[in-house]
């Protein structure tokens, strides 16, 4: 359905080690009108990540509750563990006027898209398989056959990148964060998204 808010929805996608989280997290440090959509999901904290902040960190059974009451906007498996985003927590921030970021893979992008129309669709690429390995690797959190299960999955991944709006390849972080803030900057400037966002203005002005 077409977003009737005046705020606007960006989603991100990007396979595991791509530098997703690093760039989201610098959006929203510098840019106070973007706010993120926290997702559930039946996975374990990692280091230093909070209930609420992060994630929501549910139980199975939780999740199946929520999952039967259609709360999610969209939810998939992902690396065996389950991810879904709150359709109420979308909807509640966008009447506000925020521009919510949603950071998630790309079966739950492509299912947002489906429900609302105007979402934007950005996907991260990394430079070459050979540096997306030596993220994973750098960033000592999984086991060697995990990181394996994600080099596979990110071959799945990858292969839909032409289903995305916008496309940033990470290979140098400062400008693909440029690259992110153009095309949040951008969105906000264009005539649906101006409409929307300054109603009054174009009722002053007789702009249908």
């Amino acid at each position: 359905m077409p977003i009737d808010y005046p705020g606007n929805l960006f989603v991100v996608a990007a396979p595991s080690g791509a530098g997703k989280s690093s760039l989201v997290k610098a959006l929203l440090e510098l840019d106070s009108h973007v706010q993120p959509s926290v997702s559930h999901t039946t996975r374990a904290p990692r280091g230093q990540e909070k209930h609420g902040r992060e994630y929501f960190f549910v139980s199975p059974g939780e999740f199946d509750a929520m999952v039967a009451a259609d709360a999610f906007v969209e939810w998939a498996h992902v690396h065996s563990q389950r991810y879904g985003t709150s359709k109420k927590a979308i909807e509640e921030r966008m009447a506000q006027g925020a521009d919510v970021i949603l950071e998630i893979d790309f079966q739950g992008a492509l299912q947002i898209k489906k429900i609302f129309s105007n979402a934007i669709c950005i996907f991260i690429l990394p430079p070459s398989w050979e540096e997306l390995r030596s993220r994973l690797e750098r960033r000592g959190e999984d086991a060697p056959d995990i990181i394996e299960m994600r080099m596979r999955n990110a071959q799945a991944e990858v292969a839909q990148v032409d289903k995305f709006d916008f496309v940033i390849i990470n290979e140098l972080f400062d400008r693909a964060l440029f690259d992110l803030k153009a095309i949040v900057h951008s969105q906000r400037l264009k005539f649906v998204a101006q409409r929307r966002a300054r109603a009054a203005t174009f009722q002053a002005l007789n702009i249908p």
